[in-house]
């Protein structure tokens, strides 16, 4: 399968005035033409900081280091024109909140055309409006409602307009930061479907990220699970929700409750305390905090991110034990 992203080696840092705050810890991810790779974890763990590197969208503050490669280029080096040029015609992002990322005082068409207009030239006023509507035709809404602004439409629609203008120029990688962040479970099983049609039938590539396991589970081929700014798990969707290794994977899925199960109801699982402040993380493993399985050996050393079974990797020393 043709590779559209890969990060090897990545991590992120912020300049603070309280110094270096690390949010991304050596990652690796890959992602292939037709595949939708998940990466889940709780706020603060460094999802969105990854999507943001992708198309190097990151502060003037931020300092990265590895290699970022999309399309076989290295987005890390390119010179702005490049970037440019890959931004929505290579890859796009659909960022989370569309109330908040689109343009109130502009109409719809406005806002999906002008990626067209960038990036192809000689395109028509008339082959425009056309491929707008049937960029709304696709994400399921009629074509009439380019015409209308934001406010007039509800979350599902305003996210599927999100959806449109990622597609608009026709990119071979989408990346999804929360795609389906307070939609109601309804519009959130459309979303989810919307977005698995697109990879199939388009053959694009896909990277969403979300703290909400159902989702993933639902759409993607492969997992990651990041804590602490760095992959903790990963495999297949159905090996991670199914037989998860890491005890932080684990406490992640008990700590949603399954419904008509009576076990579940009257006494959910959790996960106590926060994750650790980045600027102070804990010796040895970064979990360890928090962990119920957690014993001395495990303060000693950060554990690697050991490969397992085919495609599963888990970085916890304990893998395997009773």
């Amino acid at each position: 399968m043709t590779e559209l992203l890969a990060l090897r080696d990545v991590s992120v840092s912020y300049g603070t005035l309280d110094g270096p705050l690390p949010a991304v810890r050596g990652v690796d991810v890959v992602v292939h033409a037709g595949e939708v790779v998940g990466v889940a974890g709780e706020s603060g763990c460094g999802k969105s900081t990854l999507a943001s590197t992708v198309l190097r969208l990151q502060p003037k503050s931020a300092t990265v280091s590895g290699t970022v490669e999309v399309l076989g280029a290295d987005v890390l080096t390119m010179g702005w024109g490049d970037l440019r040029a890959l931004r929505w015609a290579g890859a796009s992002i659909v960022f989370q909140g569309a109330l908040h990322s689109l343009n109130p005082v502009h109409r719809v068409e406005r806002q999906i055309d002008e990626a067209i207009r960038v990036h192809e030239s000689g395109v028509s006023d008339d082959a425009i409006e056309e491929r707008v509507g049937a960029l709304l035709e696709q994400v399921g809404l009629p074509p009439a409602r380019m015409r209308a602004y934001p406010h007039q439409l509800s979350g599902g629609q305003r996210q599927r307009v999100m959806i449109a203008m990622a597609l608009a120029c026709r990119p071979s990688l989408i990346i999804a930061d929360e795609p389906t962040t307070a939609l109601d479970v309804m519009v959130q099983a459309q979303i989810l479907d919307l977005l698995s049609g697109l990879v199939k039938d388009l053959g694009v590539g896909m990277m969403i990220i979300s703290h909400d396991l159902s989702v993933l589970a639902d759409v993607c081929d492969r997992v990651l699970v990041m804590y602490a700014g760095r992959i903790v798990e990963s495999g297949s969707a159905q090996q991670v929700f199914s037989d998860p290794q890491h005890p932080y994977t684990r406490a992640l899925s008990g700590a949603f409750p399954r419904i008509g199960d009576p076990a579940a109801r009257y006494a959910p699982t959790g996960l106590a305390g926060d994750p650790p402040d980045p600027r102070e993380l804990p010796t040895g493993c970064s979990f360890a905090p928090r962990c119920p399985r957690v014993v001395d050996r495990c303060r000693e050393a950060e554990p690697p991110l050991l490969q397992l079974e085919g495609e599963r990797a888990a970085a916890c020393i304990r893998v395997g034990e009773p």
